[in-house]
């Protein structure tokens, strides 16, 4: 495994993460948590000691699972990655969605980032998680409710504490970076990036890149379009965020299948899947310091962080973003 320092934070975590959103089965049509504990073990024995996690996954589920899946493990060992600022228990802050819990109920998600919000979720997270401390502490979307200066300073509060050892931040744009960073250092932002969503490397990728700051990628395998298992008109079940993503149309899938089809005879050539050469591919992108992996079962996570063996010389990369160049746009 390749490791990273986030930032300037001292926290160093594994350049593979366990992302452990569809751990939680909240949009992923549920899940099956002996499997998941299984999946962050086997990747722990393979060197992904860093896990990514958040209270909304699973509205509290995602984090047991994690907590369980560690137990035993020496926990100066494992980089526990959590969130706040999504509440789907009040009402208050900006409305972020309607969605069903785990159960088919109906329940409404807010963004809300208030001081006595976060010193809440903070508490309620490491007691999910069965530990005193979180490595790095990141808000999950802005919440235009509440002024940012407030936010981290409440976060700052939980580092003064020793409750926290690094704070990032997720969805979160330069402009709101540097307001951040007025009151407290930042680590890192997490953001979406994948092959086939590439935006942040217009701002954001250089902010980062001058300032030392780390970028999580999430994301990275795109919801599953990118290893190659998708077909053009699967239908996945209502519960599955996947269902009504315009990314997963037949047209996009078919557009996105003859890409992969053009790069997997390099993946068949290093004994790779598909995925593990994406993986690769993007840990290789300027700036990207990590990519989160998630994974429902132990195969899925072995493979995961497998992807770290697989090596790309630069004309190998550059090979695979020139076909990323001549993929057809969505009309």
């Amino acid at each position: 495994m390749e490791y990273t320092e986030l930032g300037n934070s001292g926290v160093h975590v594994s350049r593979i993460a366990f992302g452990s959103w569809a751990a939680g089965g909240w949009m992923w049509g549920g899940t099956e948590q002996n499997d998941a504990v299984g999946a962050i073990r086997a990747s722990f024995e393979l060197g992904v000691t860093s896990i990514d996690t958040a209270p909304i996954y699973g509205q509290g589920l995602s984090e047991q699972i994690v907590g369980e899946a560690i137990k035993g493990l020496p926990r100066d060992k494992v980089q526990l990655l959590t969130k706040f600022g999504m509440r789907w228990d009040v009402a208050k802050g900006d409305f972020a969605m309607k969605t069903k819990n785990n159960d088919g109920q109906d329940i409404d998600v807010y963004k809300y980032a208030a001081p006595e919000s976060i010193i809440k979720e903070c508490e309620d997270s490491l007691s999910r998680l069965g530990t005193d401390y979180i490595d790095l502490y990141q808000i999950h979307w802005p919440d235009k409710t509440t002024p940012i200066h407030e936010t981290m300073e409440a976060v700052l509060r939980l580092v003064e504490q020793g409750k926290v050892r690094a704070v990032g931040v997720s969805n979160y744009s330069v402009e709101q970076m540097q307001e951040a960073e007025k009151v407290l250092p930042l680590a890192s932002n997490q953001v979406p990036y994948s092959m086939v969503r590439r935006d942040i490397e217009k701002d954001l990728v250089p902010y980062t890149l001058a300032h030392h700051k780390a970028i999580l990628a999430y994301s990275p395998m795109q919801l599953g379009l990118l290893t190659g298992k998708i077909k053009p008109g699967q239908v996945f079940e209502e519960s599955d965020l996947r269902a009504k993503h315009p990314l997963f149309a037949s047209e996009n899938v078919a557009r996105v299948n003859a890409f992969l089809s053009k790069i997997r005879p390099m993946a068949e050539s290093k004994n790779a899947t598909l995925g593990q050469l994406v993986l690769r591919w993007t840990l290789a992108q300027p700036g990207i310091s990590v990519v989160l992996a998630g994974a429902r079962n132990p195969e899925q996570a072995v493979q995961n962080a497998r992807a770290i063996d697989v090596q790309l010389s630069p004309q190998e990369v550059e090979f695979i973003s020139q076909q990323l160049e001549q993929m057809p746009q969505p009309a």
